[in-house]
């Protein structure tokens, strides 16, 4: 997740500004299960505070203590961790650990493309072995082809029998959240913490700023007949909460022209009905298609009713969407959550 790695690199600088060395622990490859897929990474600073996670915690103490070499000989390692004989995991581990260290060029590059919303390439170099050094390290490759490594001494150029494991970080997911009252700023709330990218629309009769959405990108006053929706794509939703049923259906009207993966609605579900209808009669050429994306009343049915519940479930229903899962108990599976 690309908010994940901005958060590695916002605490490097943070720590190399104090004079602190940086290692960066990856997991690049897993045999049997685990909390978390290849790709997820942890930092860790000289004085061994930490940010990230590559497991539900049961793994990160044993990478804090094996990542002091790496401090003290700035050679790059590869680690395995058994999780077969310990409680919560039942895969291996392989975690490559290299020191890390953030360029100002790199910085400016990274900035951008995440501004620009353009997808980061990682590979990682490493050998399938246990406590072994070698040529072992990560490197970036952007969209213009510029290529940045986080170890001056590692080179990617050299790969003799070693795996190369990629990881491609897509722009961060896009929600715009239309309206601008209390049950708008619990869902903005929430979905900040999935490093979701969120823009909110208020109304410009009653216009907000960011310091009234914590977590937003952009909070900005608007119209449903003047707004111009830009960077609608399949890697975002939409969720219109006004409490207007007149002011929604403007929305989803002017949202017609676009291609969300979710269009959620708040209100009751008798009125599901007429807003098709409607939508039918305003726009002749709207497609079936178009429908499809409507989620209304939107969220889970989890019996949820305080604003941050329904919150919760609105962001469970998207990603359920996104994902194309069919919502249930996870008491009800049988093998592996995920395939």
């Amino acid at each position: 997740m690309i908010h994940e790695i901005h958060e590695i690199i916002q605490q490097a600088i943070i720590s190399q500004e104090k004079g602190l060395k940086n290692v960066l622990a990856s997991v690049v490859h897993l045999e049997g299960s685990s909390y978390r897929k290849p790709g997820v990474r942890m930092l860790i600073s000289e004085d061994l505070s930490s940010v990230g996670a590559v497991s539900g915690g049961c793994v990160e103490k044993e990478i804090i203590h094996r990542a002091k070499s790496v401090f003290s000989n700035k050679k790059a390692k590869i680690i395995t961790y058994d999780g077969r004989y310990r409680l919560g995991c039942e895969g291996v581990l392989y975690i490559l650990i290299e020191p890390f260290s953030i360029s100002k060029l790199f910085l400016n590059e990274f900035l951008n493309a995440k501004k620009n919303r353009e997808t980061i390439k990682i590979d990682s170099i490493f050998l399938k072995k246990d406590e072994t050094f070698g040529n072992f390290g990560s490197y970036v490759t952007f969209k213009n082809k510029r290529q940045f490594t986080f170890n001056d001494s590692f080179d990617f150029q050299i790969k003799n029998e070693a795996i190369t494991f990629t990881k491609t970080l897509q722009p961060a997911f896009k929600l715009i959240i239309i309206g601008g009252e209390h049950d708008a700023v619990k869902l903005c709330k929430i979905a900040s913490n999935l490093g979701w990218e969120i823009d909110v629309v208020t109304s410009i009769k009653d216009p907000k700023n960011k310091a009234d959405f914590p977590g937003a990108n952009s909070v900005i006053g608007e119209t449903p007949e003047t707004i111009q929706f830009k960077n609608i794509s399949t890697n975002s939703a939409v969720v219109i909460m006004n409490h207007s049923y007149v002011q929604d259906l403007k929305y989803v009207i002017n949202l017609s022209k676009h291609n969300p993966k979710y269009i959620g609605i708040l209100g009751a579900p008798n009125r599901r009905e007429r807003l098709f209808n409607e939508l039918f009669e305003l726009v002749p050429d709207l497609s079936e298609d178009f429908l499809d994306l409507i989620y209304t009343p939107a969220g889970l049915h989890i019996g949820a009713q305080t604003p941050e519940e329904i919150a919760v479930s609105i962001v469970a229903e998207i990603l359920s969407v996104v994902r194309k899962k069919e919502p249930f108990s996870l008491r009800n599976l049988n093998g592996k959550i995920n395939n």
